[in-house]
């Protein structure tokens, strides 16, 4: 897995917008300004991505030399992702979806249709 085709993948996504909010090399995605994943541009080998409490333990046990608590973030619903170990492009894509989709669930009713609907036409 390279950063542009991680970056291209984060853009598919509606209402998605690149943004670097804490400094210069902290790049985060974000749709309707919920923030999905974050990359260190200084040390883009990995991302953070959100998770459901289960699904991120399940992954960092399956895939315990490159799926880790989330690195400053928090460690109950954040996983930090290493791209250049043992994880398949496909799961990385998965994680990613699973990411953005867990940040839309937080989402008033209305907002959460709509980016899921927008998501579906793609």
């Amino acid at each position: 897995m390279n950063i542009e085709t991680f970056r291209e993948w984060c853009l598919t996504f509606p209402e998605c917008e690149e943004t670097l909010p804490f400094d210069e090399c902290t790049l985060c995605f974000k749709t309707a300004g919920k923030i999905f994943a974050i990359i260190d541009l200084n040390n883009p080998e990995s991302v953070n991505l959100k998770a459901e409490p289960e699904q991120a333990i399940e992954w960092r046990e399956t895939y315990s030399d490159a799926v880790f608590p989330g690195y400053h973030m928090n460690k109950t619903h954040w996983n930090t992702l290493y791209f250049d170990r043992s994880v398949p492009d496909s799961l990385v894509k998965t994680m990613l979806i699973h990411s953005w989709k867990q940040v839309v669930a937080g989402m008033t009713k209305k907002k959460r249709e709509a980016l899921l609907q927008q998501w579906s036409e793609q």
